[in-house]
């Protein structure tokens, strides 16, 4: 273990700064896990399994210095529609598919492409995730009773307003008092994790003062074992396989990208640098063994990641302690969890909500009222009323439409002539008039990758041009960084109907662009000759390979040569020394 990268330079001295951290983040884990695991859909216990269980491996196998691993309230609303449809054996199946396939994004290196998911996207549903915790909770914080979990958000909330008469107000009252001593708790003492503190203050308060009166996890779930499960290993087969495939995809990908950005978060906040292949490697063993002891799939936490490194977490020996401190916690006070009120891990789960809506951030992209702003809330609201997997598909694919959108936009094609009024006389658009343009000669400037959402426009806005039949045509392309094959077949196009009558040469061409030409054929068709690194040559070139019996009597004069090709010099010199002898 210690020949990884992430321990260099450790030493014995660092191991109480590692331990005093776990503890902190060990303690904080501890509610947060039952509370994701209740609003999941499944037993308190089985965050508290994956708590352990994958927060060791995480920080034993993943490529980042500070990661902490576990059950996390970005998993709540598929993890739930999960156990709804599939049941709870199959969540384990599915969970241990997405590590899976987290382990296979990891060993062919695309920990880079997840970081390329558009933040509008991650923004939106990670806003959308949150209202769908907040709003889970509300029944639990009154109280209620007879309360039906639907996955449809409409349809719970329909369930809420039904039940509203059966409101308890000690319910409340426990909700109420832990909810303040949460927000309170950072105030007076900012090491001291206020959600344990809510849950033993709220839960003595209801105990003392109102005992029986308000749900508790032992009414619900019984009494929470003191140890971990059996390993029991998942049956599967091919229909199961085929079955869960698109669930556990979802999982893997969303753990993915929680888990890199959790990871990048740290990054910041110490100024080391992940390895991301590597954590995605971390990740897909931690959910592969995870489930054969029960547990929920999990991934990097944001907020538990941030409070281990602010607590002096040094080395991912941190992560490891957290797990062990949570262990410890299970073997020696697992019976008391029972009396904890449901209520008070109703706030608990709606302060993270309310960490995680991301609303500053959401507020600013929507304020610009752009695609993004479109996209935004496209996806935000998905995965309120449909399902997140709906949401991040069809965010994924307006992004990537969007983006075509606007590149095929940016791609600029357009008449050019040299501009006289400049040194050397530069190439430039806009000087192309009636009366100042090359009958026999046009040059276009190409700006911008031509690929398969600019590459039609491109050749229309050619073809349309030179319908005159000009003898040469020439394509400046120093600005065409990129080309596809959508993008060559459409140039082909140009070179095939063009070089029947004419010669097309190409200026400036870029590496990737040419090395495309080279690879379908067409560099050999448009011929090694005809393409050349500066205008200027381009420009001589052409000049040498019109008819310069059609430039006689032309007064467009659209090079510094016309004046001479067209005799227009000649008579002027005659002129000037007729007047000279007069």
């Amino acid at each position: 273990m210690f020949t990884d990268k992430r321990f260099h330079h450790y030493s014995l001295k660092s191991v109480p700064k590692d331990l005093l951290s776990g503890l902190i983040v060990g303690v904080i884990a501890i509610p947060l896990g039952m509370a994701f695991a209740i609003a999941s859909g499944v037993k308190p216990e089985y965050g508290i399994y994956t708590t352990i269980v994958a927060g060791i491996l995480i920080s034993l196998f993943g490529g980042s210095k500070y990661q902490i691993g576990g059950p996390t309230g970005a998993f709540i609303p598929i993890l739930f529609g999960i156990v709804m449809t599939y049941g709870y054996e199959n969540l384990l199946i599915a969970g241990f598919m997405a590590g899976v396939i987290l382990v296979l994004m990891g060993v062919f290196k695309l920990g880079s492409l997840i970081k390329y998911i558009p933040r509008p996207v991650t923004i939106g549903f990670t806003a959308g995730i949150a209202v769908t915790i907040f709003t889970g909770q509300i029944a639990s914080f009154l109280g209620l009773e007879g309360i039906k979990k639907h996955e449809e958000f409409i349809l719970n909330i329909k369930e809420i307003v039904v039940h509203l008469g059966s409101t308890n107000i000690f319910s409340i009252l426990t909700a109420a008092i832990c909810l303040a001593t949460i927000i309170i708790t950072p105030k007076i003492a900012p090491k001291v994790p206020g959600p344990l503190i809510g849950l033993v203050v709220s839960t003595a308060a209801a105990s003392l003062f109102y005992p029986g009166q308000v749900a508790t996890i032992g009414t619900a779930y019984g009494q929470i074992p003191s140890t971990l499960p059996a390993l029991h290993l998942p049956e599967l087969n091919m229909d199961i396989i085929l079955e869960l495939i698109r669930p556990a995809f979802i999982i893997a990908m969303l753990g993915g990208i929680e888990s890199l950005l959790s990871a990048v978060v740290a990054d910041g906040m110490t100024g080391s640098r992940h390895n991301s292949n590597k954590e995605l490697v971390g990740q897909g063993i931690a959910n592969m063994i995870t489930p054969l002891f029960g547990g929920i799939p999990a991934t990097g936490a944001i907020a538990r990641t941030a409070t281990n490194i602010k607590n002096g977490a040094v080395s991912p020996l941190s992560g490891i302690f957290h797990g062990i401190v949570v262990l410890l916690v299970l073997i020696f006070f697992a019976p008391y969890a029972s009396f904890i009120p449901l209520a008070s891990m109703a706030p608990i789960l709606m302060v993270v909500a309310w960490n995680m809506s991301e609303r500053k951030v959401f507020a600013h992209i929507f304020k610009t009222k752009s695609t993004d702003s479109l996209v935004l809330v496209v996806t935000f609201l998905l995965t309120v009323f449909v399902n997140l997997t709906v949401a991040v598909e069809v965010g994924l694919v307006m992004s990537a439409i969007l983006f075509v959108k606007r590149m095929s936009d940016v791609m600029i094609t357009a008449k050019a002539l040299p501009n006289p009024q400049t040194n050397r006389a530069k190439v430039e658009t806009g000087m192309v008039t009636d009366t100042h343009d090359c009958p026999q000669i046009s040059i276009f400037n190409i700006e911008g990758p031509l690929f398969f959402g600019a590459a039609l426009t491109f050749e229309e806005t050619i073809m349309n041009t030179i319908n005159y039949r000009p003898k040469i045509l020439l394509l400046r392309m120093g600005r065409v960084p990129f080309m596809d094959t959508t993008g060559e077949a459409n140039l082909a196009s140009i070179v095939r109907h063009f070089s029947k009558n004419g010669i097309v040469l190409i200026s400036g061409i870029n590496p990737q662009p040419e090395s495309v030409l080279k690879k379908t054929g067409l560099y050999e068709v448009v011929g090694d000759e005809h393409f050349f690194a500066h205008t200027g040559e381009a420009i001589q070139y052409a000049l040498k390979e019109i008819n310069q019996n059609k430039c006689l009597g032309c007064k467009h004069f659209a090079f510094r040569e016309c004046k001479k090709l067209s005799g227009t010099e000649a008579k002027e010199g005659s002129r000037q020394k007729l007047t000279a002898t007069f």
